[in-house]
């Protein structure tokens, strides 16, 4: 089993329906120096806030003592309880993000670091709150394929036929026998985990059930498509309105094309990111779309450097 350089701690914090479970490494908030900037690490889809738990570890002592570093399970995922819903928005995460910093760090501004879902969640709220972010990392956060208004009538119809295959439990998670099982799904999805982490992870991203069985701890209502389509118009305007820096990182293996297939690619999206006046691009060898597990080291010390320069 992989062995934890820095311990978290879990504290649960209501929010707009929801008890929100958030993990911190360091000292607690309370108890930090004035003007120390926090450090919140904002998770991907089916994923989790342990999931950062490798690069937290590879962080140097100087920069990890420096700041707290908060990592939130989004609702829906993990330990965060979250009201019933067959559904889940996008600007429902900018609204938890939002309130959750107003209870933790009160009147601070932060660095933000998003990965994948959580990359794209944290370049729309620092479009909508620049003055609330002092630096923003965005890991493989890459949106999503031009769409034509002509999509707009199948997608709703698409919408409302996932709906009813919810209702059937045509969504539902496979549930495994044990925790080797869910490691051994980790595993098969990214070729890079090594067993040890992925017996940790294997802990965290899932839970044992009364009946034996382990289930992800994630919603299957995620698996509900939007039924509004996605306009890249409105995501440039946002982009332009990102005031602090941003380090843009993308891992060696192309894992856009791999999902896209062609219809949205790197280039386009390295043409987006055009749009943010203050962009560095930095790519993490050796690395798949979990580059934060497969090179924890390479990445944190991307991060701290980023973090550390004059702004």
């Amino acid at each position: 089993m992989y062995q934890v350089l820095r311990e978290s701690h879990s504290q649960w914090v209501p929010l707009r329906g929801c008890r929100y479970h958030v993990r911190h490494w360091g000292a607690p908030l309370s108890e930090l120096a004035h003007g120390a900037t926090p450090l919140v690490l904002a998770h991907g889809w089916m994923d989790v806030a342990a999931s950062w738990q490798f690069m937290v570890d590879a962080l140097s002592e100087a920069f990890a003592q420096q700041r707290p570093i908060i990592a939130m399970d989004w609702r829906g995922y993990g330990l965060t309880e979250s009201p019933p819903t067959d559904s889940y928005w996008l600007p429902d995460y900018l609204g938890d993000l939002d309130a959750l910093l107003d209870q933790l760090c009160p009147g601070q501004s932060i660095d933000l670091v998003g990965h994948s879902m959580g990359g794209n969640l944290v370049m729309m709220y620092t479009a909508a709150r620049p003055e609330r972010v002092r630096k923003l990392v965005n890991l493989e956060g890459f949106g999503l394929a031009a769409t034509r208004p002509a999509q707009a009538p199948g997608r709703m119809t698409q919408w409302l036929d996932a709906l009813k295959d919810h209702r059937a439990g045509q969504h539902d998670l496979k549930p495994y026998p044990n925790a080797a099982g869910v490691a051994a799904r980790l595993m098969k999805t990214n070729r890079r985990l090594p067993q040890d982490k992925a017996d940790w992870l294997a802990q965290h991203w899932a839970q044992e059930g009364k009946d034996g069985q382990w289930r992800i701890l994630g919603d299957s209502a995620h698996k509900v498509t939007n039924p509004y389509i996605f306009r890249v118009e409105e995501t440039l305007e946002m982009y332009q309105r990102i005031r602090p820096a941003l380090l843009a990182v993308q891992a060696s293996d192309d894992s856009l094309s791999q999902w896209w297939k062609g219809s949205y690619t790197l280039t386009e999206y390295h043409e987006r990111l055009n749009s943010v006046p203050r962009v560095q691009r930095e790519v993490v060898q050796d690395a798949g779309h979990m580059l934060h597990h497969d090179q924890p080291l390479a990445l944190a010390r991307l991060i701290e450097g980023f973090l550390s320069e004059a702004s």
